[in-house]
């Protein structure tokens, strides 16, 4: 096995600054194995899916296993069924409007890791975007949770949603997923992000419609928040400290739109902060903004209590990792 990389570039003042193709790599292998225990561990004792254990995880796997990693493709199927499985049990609920519980955001990441995957439109996908497209009148989608970062944000559903749709909407929805693309870009236009969540995901929102020079503009102002570490706070404020979920989302972000390079000196400042952040373990540590509403389990990510946004940290930490455009090769 040989491994191809593309130069993350080189002519920055400061050898601290310039993460070595090594590191970048070794980083990522860390990472891979302690994701996927973290899915077998989450579906062991949750019986739902969940947007921390399950689809943040799988997308950073299935995006590793696009750039020719080796990841475990058993475990990437037990967790699609095993989402599949909770969508189901939801089947009624999404028919009627209810939905599951966590809502539009909930339904949002199912899809979109089910889209990373590969996974084709099904009756089951297809009644979930109707779901989603049920309220003709919204002009956004909103979040019925208050699990800051990752399940708070009308601007996390609103992409989320818009993704699903795309992807998964049916031909019998297509009007109505017209109206709701055309309302909630204006919506994304008008509306005011207030932290970095949010930043991030109007950024991918107003991407995902075709906004893209307000989606530049957005950009522009969100590289402007980076912190002399390379990192980004997930808050505003200049007693925030950098962290990883933070800084692996807005990197992913900027370059997934094409607001970034690799040969971007902002961008491998972020990376740097990255592989000096991760734990020998394979880890990202993020103290919780959360208030604990669940039974305490042990998921197979470390971090006690603050484990299940450490492990939505990793997983986008992996991604923002995986964009300096390495490519493993299998002879």
């Amino acid at each position: 096995m040989s491994l191809v990389v593309v130069s993350l570039g080189s002519g920055l003042a400061g050898a601290e600054i310039e993460p070595s193709e090594e590191e970048v790599r070794s980083a990522i292998k860390k990472s891979i194995p302690l994701l996927e225990k973290t899915t077998i561990g989450t579906s062991e004792h949750r019986g739902c899916f969940t947007c921390h254990g399950h689809a943040m995880p799988v997308v950073a796997l299935v995006e590793a296993r696009r750039r020719g990693f080796v990841i475990d493709e058993n475990n990437i199927r037990e967790q699609l069924e095993h989402t599949l499985a909770d969508l189901k049990v939801g089947k009624e609920r999404y028919l009627d409007g209810r939905g599951q519980g966590g809502g539009f955001t909930r339904a949002g990441y199912a899809l979109w890791m089910l889209q990373e995957a590969g996974w084709k439109p099904d009756e089951i996908t297809g009644i979930v975007s109707g779901y989603l497209v049920r309220d003709e009148k919204a002009d956004h989608w909103k979040s019925n949770t208050n699990r800051p970062p990752t399940e708070f944000s009308p601007f996390t559903a609103t992409y989320l949603a818009l993704e699903a749709i795309d992807q998964f909407g049916t031909e019998e929805q297509a009007l109505r997923i017209a109206d709701r693309q055309k309302k909630a870009r204006e919506w994304l236009l008008q509306t005011k992000p207030r932290e970095t969540e949010e930043r991030v995901f109007q950024i991918l929102g107003l991407g995902q419609l075709g906004a893209s020079e307000k989606a530049a503009e957005a950009a522009e102002n969100l590289l402007q928040l980076q912190r002399s570490d390379g990192g980004w706070a997930q808050l505003p404020g200049k007693s925030q400290q950098s962290d990883p979920y933070a800084t692996g989302s807005v990197l992913f972000a900027l370059r997934r739109e094409g607001f970034l390079t690799v040969m971007d000196k902002r961008f491998r400042r972020g990376l740097r902060f990255l592989i000096d952040t991760q734990h020998d373990d394979g880890s990202w540590h993020v103290k919780s903004r959360s208030k604990p509403f669940q039974k305490y389990y042990e998921s197979g990510y470390p971090h006690g209590k603050d484990q299940f946004i450490s492990m939505a940290a990793g997983s986008w930490a992996t991604l923002a990792l995986l964009q300096s455009d390495i490519v493993e090769e299998n002879p």
